[in-house]
């Protein structure tokens, strides 16, 4: 397997980027409004930017791409660990091997399903299934673990899609794990930088830097085609990290013509147990964070990015308005947790503690349209077909009506307290649907959920 991130060039790029002419800067934002994407090299004028004008309107075009593409909705999920039990040495990680503790674990199959219905109690949808890599997580405990989920019913309430954040496998593994009707494979780099990926997993499989990067590879061939890649902020130079993301997006591409579904952003918190995250290597600040974030809305305008409860409220508040479109809320990282609401500290610390609720309210008041949509992997519209739609802006059309949809039907269930506070919101909202027949339709699906009728979308 050849290395496709030509460390060499990024460094270049970056070194030729600097002190970029603001016509140069305004033609590349420009440029991005046509929603084709950025290439390395001017992605890497905008991250050497520097002057508040010019950042504030990255962001701005960052916000403006994102509801482009998107419209003003915010996918809401949580992560589900399954064990945290591990037999890599990575040394940002609580989780890591040589991290002695007490008690490790990994779920059987009754506390898969008590994690599950403490989850849909709350109105969760969407899971993101995540696992540490040991030999009792192989793929016949995933077959498992996802049939127990999607089949764990609480009250009008269950889990519609199941996203999945695992251990490379082989192809033949992969196509089981397709099988089991998994959404995304997320398979995150952590630093694309070779020798400081191998300073960073000094044992287990995970230190093969390249068995790592080819690990979407084997999940496309296996007929998985909605893919989510990611890099650890703070191990590395925030920038190469940036740009490596954009090669691994244009390898994709290239290789499966399918670009990346989603691309994370973690900054690296601390864990229990690791001196490197609590003092990260290349620490990345939050105007760094919000750079990171305007510039591959901008670079990649049709990938779904993704902001985890590392980070704290009140940033992140600010960061849904600069492109992010995916955002997990109430989330756990110690295997078990749910049920039991234990706060002790899992793979990471998490910064925002608010619940599903508090965040749905405080998303929903800014003007944000919480969404549980799950209807793209059933209807079909994924890979290729996602793209299809996405990249010239018109996946929003499913998007903001499926959204409005999932939404009331969470009102209803979960928290009709806030409903009265919601009407008129969701109602402005409906109005804006520009297909008359879609805001027709949307207006009677509307009617039938509160008849009693559950999971309608289009």
């Amino acid at each position: 397997m050849n290395n496709f991130i030509n460390e060499d060039k990024i460094f270049d790029i970056l070194e030729q980027a600097q002190s970029p002419s603001t016509q140069r800067v305004e033609t590349i934002i420009n440029k991005s409004l046509e929603l084709k994407g950025l290439d390395p090299v001017e992605s890497a004028i905008l991250l050497n930017c520097e002057e508040k004008v010019i950042l504030d309107r990255v962001f701005e075009t960052a916000k403006q791409i994102k509801d482009s593409i998107y419209g003003n909705r915010l996918v809401l999920f949580a992560p589900l660990y399954l064990s945290d039990r591990c037999v890599n040495n990575c040394l940002y990680c609580g989780f890591r091997r040589e991290n002695l503790r007490a008690e490790t674990r990994i779920l059987n199959v009754h506390e898969i399903r008590e994690e599950t219905r403490a989850l849909i109690s709350q109105g969760h949808k969407r899971l993101l299934i995540v696992a540490a890599e040991d030999t009792g997580v192989n793929i016949d405990y995933l077959q498992d673990a996802i049939k127990t989920v999607y089949d764990t019913k609480e009250g009008n309430g269950g889990i519609r899609r199941v996203n999945i954040n695992v251990a490379p496998m082989e192809v033949i593994d992969f196509k089981r794990l397709k099988n089991t009707g998994i959404g995304t494979y997320q398979s995150f780099q952590e630093t694309y930088h070779r020798e400081t990926y191998k300073q960073m997993h000094t044992s287990g499989p995970k230190s093969d830097y390249l068995k790592r990067l080819y690990a979407c590879d084997l999940a496309q061939r296996a007929g998985i085609d909605d893919i989510g890649i990611g890099a650890l902020f703070g191990l590395y130079n925030f920038k190469f990290e940036v740009l490596a993301l954009l090669y691994h997006a244009m390898h994709l591409e290239k290789e499966f013509g399918v670009g990346p579904h989603t691309i994370s952003v973690p900054r690296i918190e601390p864990a229990d147990g690791s001196d490197i995250a609590s003092y990260p290597p290349c620490p990345v600040s939050d105007s760094d964070l919000k750079k990171i974030i305007a510039v591959l809305r901008l670079a990649v305008p049709y990938t779904g990015i993704i902001l985890s409860t590392r980070e704290n409220a009140v940033l992140r508040n600010e960061l849904i308005y600069l492109g992010v479109s995916q955002i997990s809320a109430g989330s756990k990282t110690l295997p078990g947790s749910y049920s039991s609401n234990k706060k002790a500290d899992g793979q990471f610390s998490i910064s925002d503690e608010r619940s599903l609720s508090d965040v749905i309210e405080e998303i929903a008041t800014r003007g944000f349209i919480p969404s549980f949509c799950t209807s793209c992997y059933r209807t079909g519209r994924t890979g290729e077909s996602f793209m299809d739609l996405a990249k010239p802006g018109e996946i929003k059309d499913f998007c903001q009506p499926n959204a409005l949809l999932t939404f009331e039907e969470y009102l209803l269930d979960y928290n009709p307290k806030l409903a009265g506070k919601m009407k008129d919101l969701i109602s402005s909202e409906i109005s804006k649907i520009s297909d008359p027949k879609v805001r027709q339709i949307a207006s009677g699906k509307m009617k039938s959920l509160k008849q009693g009728k559950r999971d309608l979308y289009f």
